[in-house]
């Protein structure tokens, strides 16, 4: 049996330190168990694959593993061929020791040192079969050279007959298989009984993808019948082919050496070989996006896997500094500084794909899940912060068809650096809050860092929130665009983009509140809200109006959003609705008298009033606007009459001029304007009706309105409208007739008229003059029942019946207040007035239902000075009285007041003495005291009209006397006296009775008392 690589001599010093030492035995075989079932127990294929790399970068070529289940007498043996550098002594040595590697070259991974104590997971007799030679090893020959060595035979039975297996090594036998053809080296593991080779192999297929990306010096694997091969493509483009077809991973390596003062802390050989290597790989798809790693691999790879489990969507392998388990990394500084690295070339990794997949691989927020992932997911997110690779909106210069969207980013080489000059750090970058091209190149120069507008979709909202990257809302919009300025078309772009935002986000109109709006007249105001938007037909009119406070939108930046947003669309109606146009008619006058020119204004504003078909008094504020005169001079609309108006003949001379109330519109400006145009605003052609719903009190500016109010204040409530004309005080009094049939052709007016309690008509009655006197002073030539009150129209009045009504002229008797009543008395009391009898006491009549009736209070009336009598003759107040018996008319009918009724309430009225409080007269004799049924025509009268004949008694005379005076009835307390007659009869019975309305027809039945006196 040959032995090239001097095995005997290494199995002797071995077993001389074990003889020499048992400890030393105990340490390599708890180091080998450690290793076993410790930090290699399932990292058989990482080994394999790791040491046939390094024998392929050895050999500076590359390398292909290959994997196969061979049967033997023995039972299923799996076999790793590789290609590369042949075993050499130095490792055999290593092989041997469990402590050292024969690996000098830097970029080397291991190479046979103490990771081939992985194989002992699946077997306890490796084999490793070489062109230049092979070596054995047996954990059935280690324990029989120990049990034949007296002294290291007892350390058997210490440890259960377990050996360390690597430790002792032996050449293969002259008949071991070559290594396969094409290979330089195999490694052959006999399986242990419990160990599953088909569960082997596939397990080892299924890391075969992963070792070609972690060891760079491994190109092709081969497991079974499967091959898996690893292609180099330009860009850090890696291919990789397989059984089931091929993956493309984009990578990003880098490699460098550590400073001196970074290596400090670390073994000799790691010292020796301070070379550093980090390798990123993200899979891609076939449109060149990253996708989600394959399998649970989420764990740094130091290049092969190891516990640390990292959260980063792309795989890192890195040759850091490891614990012996390689499961672990080694604090210290050149962890941290190969970290560093690491997270710097991630950023290149990110800035190596295609813009619109960049935030794929920024870290989602979350915690870590390592301390080593922590470190890394803070220094990539810092690195991101601070290294270009966002895409920035571009500059509206250097906008072009590639700035469309994402996709123009996109190229066949999907792994070139897409990064450009124009890339951005995540740091301080903004990007709007909904995705919108048209609004990200508005504000492109003027947002500094704005992203382009596809990284505002939602699919990046967790990248870019996760790096700090600030979404411009709706508000910052507004900050960034006010005080600029633009065309007006630039501002309807920026519009039509918002208007999108604003049906994506209902919430974002609130905050666009203070958008600028530029205006027709070039001023930039900050918000829409009573901007007014013209129509088309109102923007050259409003082009050149130098109106204050008047906000009117440029007709090229009108947008729907401006409507939204609190803008109102102009019309006509609008424009005169608008504040500013009110406030510039209220002052145009002031402006006029300045020394300005009232034309343009009066144009413009005539204009709209046109336009709007505003009727005469709908919009009363109109009459403010400055006009010139016929003298030239600027008056306000409301004091000027048209030239032809019918109402200027009606008026008093002194009424229009200069000085006056009134004046004339000038003739030539007339003429340029319809008249229902210039009524509309003002200026007068009639008289000028003015409503006002819910009035509250005389601020009217009508003529005696304060009175009208005091006149109606005992209503319950004011009127709900008040329709009033103006300018009634300014009539000529011979014009009256005339002027009441102008007012009766306005149907507004007309209708005011016929409604006693309006103004209208309350002035009119009162103060129209109709031949010297006010209407109310008048009765018509047909009311011949109010002869002697009231005199008639005179006949030069040529006005008809019911004009003459509805101003106030009476034909019929009226007590609605305390001034019809005061009127009334004071015409009765008129001792040059023939007022008949039967007139005066119906006057009474009704002044008493008007106080029954709650129309009239007494203590508003001043009592009069005269009163008229029944004997039709007027008298001093003081020597009336009222009768209120009716026996009492003895008090003579020169002195007593009479009505049908209410007596007491008529001398209230008058303040006169009742006629009982004055007559204290009595019967001068007794009479007959007999009992009514005694009287046997009492009898057959009641008989003869079904009622009942009265009890009590009544004294009957044959003349009955009272105060010197010869009466036919008297009553004396309860006694009722009467003359024994049918007069006097008939009022006592009719007054016992409580039926004084009878007393005609009870004296009748008692004259006659028979059918037909009743009847007849």
């Amino acid at each position: 049996m040959t032995d090239p690589f001097g095995t005997a001599a290494l199995r002797d010093s071995v077993l001389t330190a074990w003889r020499d030492s048992p400890t030393r035995f105990r340490e390599d075989a708890n180091a080998e168990e450690d290793l076993r079932l410790g930090g290699y127990r399932d990292r058989l294929l990482v080994e394999l694959a790791q040491n046939a790399a390094d024998a392929a970068v050895l050999a500076g070529q590359s390398g292909t593993l290959r994997l196969t289940l061979v049967s033997t007498s023995d039972g299923p043996e799996l076999r790793a061929a590789n290609t590369g550098a042949p075993l050499d002594t130095p490792g055999v040595a290593a092989l041997a020791s469990l402590r050292a590697s024969a690996k000098r070259t830097g970029h080397q991974v291991g190479r046979f040192g103490v990771g081939f104590a992985a194989v002992l997971a699946a077997s306890d007799a490796p084999r490793v079969v070489s062109t230049s030679g092979g070596v054995a090893f047996s954990a059935a020959r280690t324990r029989a050279a120990v049990a034949d060595d007296p002294k290291t035979a007892p350390l058997l039975a210490e440890r259960g007959d377990e050996v360390p297996v690597l430790r002792l090594v032996w050449p293969v036998a002259d008949t071991e298989d070559p290594v396969p053809d094409g290979f330089v080296t195999e490694v052959r593991l006999p399986l242990l009984p419990a160990v599953d080779a088909d569960a082997v192999l596939a397990d080892l297929a299924g890391q075969a993808e992963d070792l070609l990306l972690a060891l760079p010096g491994l190109t092709s694997v081969l497991v079974g019948d499967e091959v898996w091969s690893r292609t180099d493509l330009p860009d850090g483009i890696v291919r990789v082919d397989g059984p089931a077809g091929h993956s493309v991973w984009l990578t990003r390596r880098t490699t460098g050496t550590l400073a001196a003062g970074l290596a400090e802390g670390l073994g000799v050989e790691a010292r020796e070989r301070p070379e550093w290597s980090v390798s990123w790989a993200v899979p891609l798809t076939a449109d060149g996006a990253p996708t989600h790693l394959p399998g649970n691999t989420d764990v740094l790879h130091a290049p092969t896997p190891t516990d640390e489990r990292l959260s980063l969507p792309a795989r890192l392998f890195a040759t850091l500094p490891i614990e012996s388990s390689r499961r672990r990394l080694l604090p210290g500084k050149a962890t941290d500084a190969v970290l560093a690295e690491a997270a710097a070339g991630y950023v290149e990794l990110v800035r190596a794909l295609p813009a619109e997949h960049r935030p794929t691989l920024v870290p989602e927020p979350g915690f870590p899940m390592s301390e080593v992932d922590g470190v890394l997911r803070d220094a990539v997110l810092a690195g991101l912060a601070d290294r270009p690779w966002l895409p920035a909106a571009p500059l509206p210069e250097d906008a072009g068809p590639e700035d469309a969207g994402p996709d123009a980013a996109l190229s066949d080489d999907a792994g070139a650096d897409h990064a450009g000059a124009d890339d951005l750090p995540a740091a301080g970058a903004v990007v709007l809050d909904v995705p919108d091209a048209e609004l990200t190149a508005a504000l492109a120069e003027l947002q500094p860092r704005l992203l382009a507008w596809w990284l505002a979709e939602p699919r990046y909202a967790t990248a870019l929130s996760a790096l700090g990257v600030r979404r411009l809302r709706p508000i910052d919009v507004v900050a960034a665009v006010s005080g600029i300025r633009r065309e007006p078309s630039w501002w309807a772009t920026l519009y039509a983009a918002l208007a999108r935002v604003t049906e994506a986000d209902p919430t974002a109109a609130e905050e666009l509140s203070g958008l600028p709006v530029p205006l027709i007249d070039g001023r930039t105001v900050l918000g829409p809200r009573d901007v007014l938007l013209p129509a088309d037909d109102l923007t050259d009119l409003l082009s050149d109006v130098d109106i204050i406070g008047l906000r009117i939108a440029h007709p090229d930046a009108v947008h729907p959003l401006l409507e939204r947003l609190g803008a109102r669309p102009a019309d006509a109606v609008d424009l005169l609705a608008a504040p500013a146009i009110q406030e510039a008619v209220t002052a145009s006058l002031a402006d006029a008298t300045a020394g300005g020119d009232p034309v343009d204004l009066a144009d413009t504003v005539l204009t709209l009033v046109e336009a709007a078909r505003v009727d005469p008094g709908e919009l009363t504020w109109l009459g403010a606007l400055a006009l010139p005169d016929e003298h030239g001079e600027p008056r306000r609309a409301d004091e000027l009459l048209l030239p032809d108006a019918p109402l200027r003949p009606l008026l008093a001379a002194d009424t229009i001029g200069p000085d006056s109330p009134l004046g004339v519109l000038s003739a030539d400006f007339a003429q340029r304007w319809p008249a229902d145009v210039l009524a509309a605003a003002g200026v007068l052609r009639t008289f000028v009706v003015l409503t006002a719903d819910d009035p509250t009190g005389p601020d009217h500016d009508l003529a005696d309105e304060a009175d009208w109010w005091a006149w109606i204040e005992g209503d319950e409530q004011p009127p709900a409208t008040l329709v009033g004309v103006r300018d009634l005080d300014l009539i000529d009094d011979d014009a009256w007739p005339a002027a009441i049939r102008l007012l009766a052709g306005e149907p507004v007016i007309r209708r005011a008229m016929a409604d006693p309690r309006s103004y209208p008509a309350w002035w009119l009655a009162r103060c129209a003059n109709l031949a010297g006197r006010p209407p109310l002073d008048w009765r018509l030539a047909s009311a011949e029942r109010l002869a002697g009150l009231f005199d008639p129209v005179p006949a030069e009045i040529d006005l008809p019946a019911e004009l003459l009504l509805v101003v106030g002229v009476r034909d019929r008797l009226v007590v609605d207040d305390a001034e019809d009543a005061t009127d009334l008395l004071d015409r009765l009391g008129d001792a040059d007035r023939e007022v008949g009898v039967g007139l005066a006491m119906r006057v009474h009549a009704e002044l008493v239902d008007a106080v029954v009736s709650g129309r009239l209070d007494p203590a508003d009336v001043d009592p009069p000075e005269r009163v008229r009598v029944i004997s039709g003759q007027t008298i001093a107040a003081e020597d009336a009285v009222v009768l209120d018996r009716p026996w009492l008319v003895v008090a003579g009918e020169d002195r007593i007041v009479a009505a049908a009724d209410g007596d007491e309430k008529l001398a209230d009225l008058l303040n006169v003495s009742l006629a009982s409080e004055v007559v204290t007269a009595e019967p001068e004799a007794d009479g007959d005291e007999l009992a009514w049924a005694e009287l046997g025509a009492v009898r057959l009268a009641c008989a003869l009209l079904g009622i009942d004949v009265p009890a009590g008694s009544v004294a009957v005379h044959e003349q009955l006397h009272v105060g010197g005076h010869r009466v036919s009835w008297w009553v004396e307390e309860d006694l009722v006296h009467a003359e024994d007659t049918p007069e006097g009869l008939g009022r006592a019975l009719a007054w016992t009775l409580r039926r004084w309305a009878d007393r005609w027809l009870l004296a009748g039945v008692l004259t006659e008392p028979t059918a037909a006196t009743i009847l007849s």
